[in-house]
């Protein structure tokens, strides 16, 4: 396409959709899908299918007064950590091995208690890196 072209539909969105973020799947990835009243989910890849262009996409979570609307999405694997961050300023970081891998269309887990006036306004994934590897071989 040229430079001036307006492209291709990704998603066709109903009124109610917004989209929150888009991952590139990886090799033995879950996703992570985290809402903003503290609570989340991994889920496994293959869960989900392939769509063409300008589908109407798949449930990731049932999203509830509960758990609150999506807030992000990351491609996680075993190892990784999370870091979280809420709009009262609470930060809190938790391995992701913690959070089990569940169903595709579920409402998800608890991954940090909230105060009643708080939300979760920010996750990333931290990758660890391995110490042993910056560490001279001892003789």
């Amino acid at each position: 396409m040229g430079r001036v072209s307006m492209g291709v539909r990704g998603i066709k969105l109903r009124r109610e959709d917004h989209v929150v973020a888009m991952v590139i799947v990886e090799k033995d990835a879950s996703l992570l899908t985290v809402c903003e009243q503290g609570f989340g989910k991994r889920t496994t890849m293959d869960d989900y299918r392939p769509q063409k262009r300008g589908g109407l996409g798949l449930i990731n979570i049932k999203t509830t007064e509960r758990n609150g609307k999506v807030m992000a999405i990351k491609a996680v694997r075993d190892g990784d950590e999370l870091m979280m961050i809420t709009a009262n300023g609470m930060i809190i970081r938790t391995g992701l091995e913690q959070v089990r891998e569940i169903g595709r269309n579920t409402a998800g887990v608890r991954m940090i208690r909230l105060d009643p006036d708080d939300t979760l306004v920010a996750a990333e994934r931290l990758i660890v890196e391995d110490d042993d590897q910056d560490k001279p071989a001892e003789s």
